[in-house]
């Protein structure tokens, strides 16, 4: 099932339809997920950074793993790792991660949940399905969303937010025929429970069959919508939109998508996410884990993980071929 669910929602906060003066963002463009290995050896659908897609301020990276259903001994995670100058978002559908940090912190974050890791100034970790997930397969469904920080708060002291999907923010669309899940940021006058350093809003809507979500958006936050499964419509002059695709809309006070009549999935409803956030307008530079300003800051955090001064992964996670071990 599709992380937090409701029978009824029409019993929830009805999203208010934007008013025809307010003008709907249309698709400027449409970019399908290219497939490839992370971690210790699994896959993930990437819309962005791509080829297609480089840019998507203030976000860095977007992950969709699964959906999949592992066989007993088949599911894997990423090992120990570092990271440095933005956040980290793992929000789950399906499926149970653990997580370990060189803090000392960690956590277990089931359907539903989200685990926020503000990475800062650096960090290592590991993120690993459960023990129980390894031994006897089942599905697993997730995002990972990397938000960047602004220069001025590269160097916060990381910190964490395991948000329960028992926390998150749910609201109805004007029809009832959709369930949106808040996790940051406003929508309609909403807030979610994820407290974030950049500005962002970020929800997962699931439209059932035909159904329409019509909503108001910052009109000085980017906007992009991606299908986690199923298809529909994006846009006034609906453009289609099927599972692995992103759409990077243009500027404008709305968002408006309609469900396909039919939904040829598990859940039965058109599952997307819905994310944007105020661009932040600085130069970036990526090397794998670290994000951050210019070069000069690429190689220090380098040296800083070759140094340790990242954190060393704790004794009792240490093992051969580890960092730290």
């Amino acid at each position: 099932m599709p992380a937090v669910t409701v029978a009824n929602p029409v019993v929830l906060p009805r999203i208010t339809r934007p008013g025809l003066d307010a003008t709907d963002r249309a698709p400027r463009t449409i970019v399908t997920a290219h497939k490839q290995m992370e971690g210790a050896g699994f896959e993930v659908r990437r819309p962005f950074p791509s080829a297609d897609l480089r840019g998507a301020d203030p976000f860095i990276l977007l992950d969709h793993l699964g959906e999949v259903a592992y066989e007993p001994h088949e599911a894997k995670g990423a090992p120990w790792h570092p990271h440095r100058g933005f956040e980290t978002v793992t929000y789950l559908l399906d499926g149970v991660f653990v997580h370990h940090d060189s803090h000392g912190g960690g956590g277990t974050i089931a359907e539903g949940d989200t685990q926020w890791m503000t990475a800062g100034s650096g960090v290592l970790h590991d993120e690993l399905p459960s023990e129980e997930l390894v031994v006897n397969g089942g599905w697993f469904h997730g995002v990972q969303l990397w938000v960047n920080l602004p220069r001025s708060k590269k160097w916060v002291d990381p910190r964490y937010q395991d948000l329960r999907g028992s926390e998150l923010t749910l609201l109805s669309s004007d029809d009832g025929g959709s369930l949106v899940r808040l996790i940051a940021g406003e929508l309609d006058g909403h807030s979610g429970p994820g407290w974030t350093h950049t500005p962002i809003t970020y929800a997962h809507a699931s439209l059932n069959p035909g159904a329409r979500l019509s909503t108001p958006w910052p009109a000085d936050f980017t906007a992009m919508v991606y299908v986690l499964s199923g298809s529909g419509r994006v846009g006034h002059e609906g453009r289609p939109l099927r599972e692995g695709q992103l759409a990077v809309l243009g500027h404008g006070e709305a968002i408006t998508l309609i469900a396909d009549d039919k939904q040829d999935n598990r859940t039965g409803a058109w599952e997307v996410l819905l994310l944007g956030g105020q661009p932040l307008n600085e130069r970036t530079v990526q090397y794998g884990p670290f994000v951050m300003n210019d070069e000069q800051e690429i190689l220090q955090a380098i040296q800083d993980f070759q140094a340790g001064r990242m954190g060393t992964v704790p004794a009792e996670h240490a093992s051969p071929g580890r960092p730290g071990s």
